[in-house]
């Protein structure tokens, strides 16, 4: 490796890279810009992780955490409540940025509003040639429901690999979280692009956010 040259994940052992983005997610995180439609998206020139979920899952709560900020992303009493492409930046200079898309499985919602919605999040990840991976929140009192089921089948056709994350952990015996747990996995293996590895967290207990910082880290840098 050359001399100023940033450390690929896989040229780094596992406690490294944890540091690492310990590091970066403890520095510079800033929002960048809200998208409505495609035309208001930033320029692809930095890699990108993406946030999928269902609009009560727990998104804005986990972003916090992953960056250690009380609100940086906003936790909205009312779901489905932002329908726009949040984009925030890493790291100074920036290393990558972190997008979270708008939340799906809102019943109430009118038909266009949906259609808009589907409209959006299909012509991104299709097109998105910066997009590493995104991370499909599961609420671990539920498990996967039929909207998570149709955002993964979306990010299997568009070949955008995929990281199944259950949130809430806490929220729920540790008997109920593992027969969830085993159902997800079971099922994330008949998805082509979906991670092998499940993570489990929970944002309000600080459960497994370093390991999932790890992991956006090591997907920016695949």
């Amino acid at each position: 490796m050359s001399e100023g040259e940033i450390p690929q994940a896989e040229d780094l052992p596992q406690e490294d890279l944890t540091e690492e983005a310990r590091r970066l997610f403890a520095g510079r995180v800033e929002f960048l810009l809200s998208a409505p439609s495609l035309q208001y998206l930033p320029d692809a020139d930095f890699p990108e992780v993406a946030f999928a979920g269902r609009s009560n899952v727990g998104k804005s709560s986990l972003i916090n955490a992953v960056t250690g900020r009380k609100a940086i992303a906003r936790a909205s009493v009312t779901p489905g409540r932002t329908q726009e492409l949040n984009f925030f930046e890493v790291g100074d200079p920036t290393q990558f940025r972190l997008v979270d898309m708008p939340g799906y499985g809102f019943a109430k919602a009118p038909v266009k509003v949906v259609e808009r919605w589907r409209s959006l999040v299909r012509t991104f990840l299709r097109g998105r040639v910066v997009l590493k991976r995104a991370l499909v929140l599961v609420d671990s009192r539920h498990g996967l429901k039929d909207s998570d089921r149709d955002m993964m089948k979306m990010l299997d056709e568009a070949a955008v690999g995929y990281r199944l994350v259950l949130t809430k952990a806490d929220k729920v015996k540790a008997s109920e979280l593992a027969a969830v747990a085993q159902k997800v996995a079971e099922e994330a293996r008949k998805h082509s692009a979906a991670h092998p590895h499940l993570h489990i967290t929970s944002a309000e207990k600080g459960m497994g956010i370093a390991e999932l910082r790890t992991a956006i880290l090591a997907d920016v840098r695949s």
